[in-house]
């Protein structure tokens, strides 16, 4: 209760001790990217329109395809395509049917009677459209009207302030590995992974594929280690619950992911994955010096009393003496400071 009440003051929402005790054992740490490594905040750097098509068409397309999608990519555009002529925009979103998304790949819509696809390059693959840049080197969104390649949108997302922190003590916490988890292409994923020292990452991945990979972590770690996932979305909930420990960013993620998670971390800190192993830890220690203190005095009280030594009284009273000091030894659970064990960190 100590611990938990710790981590509650720290904004951490712990859903039951045995999470605790889970922590102090782990192996490796995943990451999804968007919304968790990254502050999922996406903004449209740049527009490139192929086959006749101008920028402005293809941003208007883009825009109307993902209208009623809730993914920050989708924002991203619709907010770029604001800045369009008012008239422009609107003779488009004033005719949208039939929208349907597939999580993954993309979305679609019947735009003023254009069929437009807007979507990731394993959507191109699917539909069997021909287009000749896989990869522009960055997260991207490629855009089909009427089954010809009409361009694609080069979106941009920011590293949080702190992840490089956050898989630094990570690792000083004892993560023997640190592996990231994403949708999106190679070259996104491995520049992040770069930046943040992340150990291994996944690229291209399926919500379901995350649940696979995630599983085969699992499956290498060794037997009495444990594995956590951190993630924030809609689709990172099975991931959640596949791991040992399912870590949550409350303050941005979904109601499914929160649902889903064991741990919630309340306003999206990254850098209260390592302090909640830090308080695990700290409160696995003193759980085993009162279970050590404890059995001690009991056993020497049972060889006093059974040499003649100790009296009933005396044994009651050691009895409770020893609860009660196990219970003063376990608040200082509650009192463990955020910046404690950070000082080499800090100094490096």
């Amino acid at each position: 209760f100590a611990g938990i009440g710790n981590a509650s003051k720290n904004r951490i929402l712990v859903k039951g001790a045995n999470y605790l005790d889970a922590l102090t054992k782990l192996d490796s740490v995943v990451f999804d990217k968007t919304g968790t490594l990254t502050k999922g905040v996406f903004s449209v750097t740049d527009v490139v329109p192929y086959n006749g098509f101008s920028r402005e068409a293809l941003l208007r397309y883009a825009a109307a395809a993902e209208y009623g999608s809730t993914h920050p990519i989708a924002r991203s555009i619709r907010q770029a395509a604001a800045l369009l002529p008012a008239q422009s925009l609107a003779s488009a979103m004033s005719r949208i049917e039939n929208p349907s998304e597939k999580k993954g790949y993309g979305v679609r819509a019947l735009v003023d009677g254009h069929d437009v696809m807007a979507g990731n390059d394993r959507m191109l693959h699917g539909e069997q459209i021909p287009h000749d840049n896989c990869n522009p080197g960055g997260t991207v969104v490629h855009v089909v009207v009427d089954g010809h390649y009409a361009g694609y949108i080069l979106i941009s997302d920011i590293v949080k302030e702190g992840a490089a922190q956050a898989v630094h003590e990570l690792k000083r916490e004892g993560a023997r590995k640190v592996v990231m988890l994403t949708g999106d292409d190679e070259a996104v994923a491995g520049r992040i992974a770069s930046d943040l020292g992340i150990d291994t990452y996944y690229a291209g991945l399926l919500p379901q594929e995350k649940v696979e990979k995630l599983q085969q972590i699992k499956r290498e770690a060794p037997q009495d280690k444990t594995v956590a996932f951190v993630g924030d979305g809609m689709n990172d909930a099975p991931v959640l619950m596949t791991a040992d420990v399912g870590v949550a960013m409350g303050g941005l993620g979904s109601d499914a992911a929160i649902e889903a998670a064991d741990l919630v971390i309340m306003d999206d800190d990254i850098c209260r994955v390592p302090l909640a192993i830090r308080i695990a830890k700290h409160t696995h220690s003193i759980v085993r010096e009162n279970v050590a203190f404890a059995l001690s005095v009991k056993a020497i009280f049972i060889v006093l009393g059974g040499i003649g030594y100790a009296d009933m009284w005396q044994a009651v009273i050691a009895d409770v003496g020893v609860s009660l000091l196990a219970v003063l030894n376990s608040l200082r659970a509650a009192g463990m400071r955020r910046d404690a064990g950070m000082a080499d960190t800090v100094r490096k």
